[in-house]
């Protein structure tokens, strides 16, 4: 019993000791906490005193600055406000200056403008005077003449008339002989002077060309195996190759200059490569047409050039190299037309007119026929058609239009045209009109077969005994080729005059080519 009283009463103890002792330590714990805060809110003061003395310098600073600014910008705003004001000043007396000189220019004007009053006053002072004594002789003049002033103009005009009337017949009469020979004399001068400082060389006719072989043994290789690669040249130029027993040389025959250099120039680009076969050959005669191209740009500027003629459409200057290549009765027509265009230049420059413009219309004058084989028209309505798209001075339309008569002409040097055209055709041997009928008969045989659906190209050979047509395959069937050159035969013998036969060959190949690459 006693030990459980014993117990109770230490563990009470126990209890009221451990309380204390907490107490304790609490309240220790918190005056601690008390002091440490009061630490940090004095370092806290302490601090924002500290950055608050350092903004006041910085700002103390910062408008120290900015002071320092406004007053240098101050300054330099008014020493430009000086300048300015200085500026004014020297203007200001700079003015008064020009007003004081103004001043004395107007005093001396109006002293002018006065003393010119004065004159003027005079003047009319003297016309009246001067009007009244011309009155009183008139008056003078009548009374002794016993006729008005009037009547008197009128009589003596007739009596002049009357006496002119006479002379003036007899000197017009007199000046109109002497314009006419001096006229004919001028003009048979100018004429021949012209021929004589232009004169070219007679034009010969020519239907075939040579190409020289380095061997005999190359004839062969030119015909190939069955005629195959003769027969690819022939059809793809439309020229006759003539191999016979020549020695070292091919003859090539065709009416058309253009196609017989294309042909030339292909057989020498196979002979100098020396690999023949029909696709070489195609191919080469691709390229010599592709050069025949440049050629003819090369020979119409030559032709500008040689005439002193510049500022030309590049395609215009193509055609001009194409009249190399065209005939007019045997004579060329490119020769023909650089002759006229000198003729017409010598004679413009006698007259006073534009030598250049002259030259350009006696060139283009004929262009119209390197054209006509390609387009259905005259040369004349050719020629105006096409220098109108490439837009030539209205002089030479109307030259070109005027030329044979169509139209009249509107200018002096289109009448010098026409006089050069006429001096450079009518020269003895300059025309051979034998070559332009065969030409021509020609260019029909294959208009005819040109004329026919389907057909692609044609050629006239073996100077107008065989024509080859050369048909779209996809158009033209093997049946319809052969009624094809029945209807070819038909039209020729309807509209045709020829002499011998003329063999009519359709040519229908269908060709299927691709590449591996």
């Amino acid at each position: 019993m006693n030990l459980l009283i014993f117990a109770a009463l230490a563990m009470v103890i126990g209890i009221i000791v451990g309380y204390v002792i907490r107490k304790v330590s609490y309240e220790k714990q918190v005056a601690e906490a008390h002091n440490d805060a009061k630490g940090i809110i004095s370092k806290a003061k302490q601090d924002a005193a500290t950055a608050k003395k350092e903004a006041i310098l910085e700002a103390k600073e910062e408008s120290h600055q900015y002071r320092e600014r406004v007053e240098d910008e101050l300054k330099q705003r008014r020493n430009e406000v000086q300048r300015q004001e200085d500026r004014l000043l020297q203007r200001e007396s700079s003015l008064d200056h020009k007003d004081s000189a103004l001043e004395k220019r107007e005093s001396a004007v109006g002293v002018r403008e006065r003393k010119l009053d004065q004159e003027k006053e005079q003047l009319q002072q003297s016309k009246k005077q001067a009007k009244e004594l011309i009155d009183q002789r008139k008056q003078e003049v009548e009374k002794v003449a016993q006729m008005s002033q009037e009547d008197a103009k009128q009589l003596l005009l007739s009596e002049v008339k009357e006496q002119l009337k006479t002379e003036r017949a007899v000197m017009i009469r007199d000046s109109e002989q002497e314009a006419e020979l001096a006229a004919e004399r001028n003009a048979k001068k100018l004429i021949v002077e012209a021929i004589q400082r232009s004169a070219a060389d007679v034009v010969s006719e020519t239907t075939v060309s040579v190409v020289n072989l380095p061997n005999d043994e190359m004839k062969g290789r030119i015909i190939g195996r069955e005629g195959r690669n003769i027969r690819t040249l022939e059809t793809l130029t439309g020229i006759d190759l003539i191999i016979d027993d020549t020695p070292e040389a091919v003859v090539l025959s065709g009416f058309d200059p253009v196609r017989r250099e294309i042909a030339k120039i292909a057989l020498e680009k196979l002979i100098q490569d020396g690999r023949i076969h029909p696709a070489r050959i195609e191919e080469a005669v691709d390229k010599a047409r592709k050069q025949m191209d440049t050629q003819l740009r090369e020979t119409g500027e030559q032709a500008l050039f040689d005439l002193g003629i510049h500022s030309m459409h590049p395609d215009l200057i193509k055609t001009v190299g194409r009249m190399k290549y065209r005939t007019s009765y045997g004579q060329n027509v490119l020769d023909h037309s650089i002759e006229v265009a000198k003729l017409a230049g010598i004679m413009a420059a006698e007259l006073g007119e534009d030598v250049t413009l002259a030259k350009r219309a006696g060139l283009l004058h004929d262009i119209g026929k390197a054209i006509d084989h390609e387009v259905d028209g005259s040369h004349v309505e050719l020629g105006v058609e096409l220098t109108r798209k490439y837009k030539e001075n209205k002089v030479v339309i109307n030259t070109i239009a005027s030329h044979h008569g169509d139209v009249p002409a509107t200018s002096v040097i289109a009448v010098l045209v026409q006089a050069a055209d006429a001096i450079s055709g009518a020269r003895p041997g300059a025309r051979s009109e034998s070559l332009e009928q065969y030409i021509q008969r020609l260019k029909k045989l294959e208009g005819i077969a040109n004329s026919y659906d389907g057909v692609d190209h044609s050629y006239a050979i073996q100077a107008g005994r065989e024509l080859r047509v050369i048909v779209k395959p996809k158009k033209i069937s093997d049946l319809q080729a052969s009624t094809l050159s029945h209807d070819i035969k038909h039209k020729i013998e309807k509209q045709l005059e020829y002499p011998g036969h003329i063999k009519v060959t359709v040519i229908r190949e269908v060709r299927a080519v691709d590449y591996a690459k």
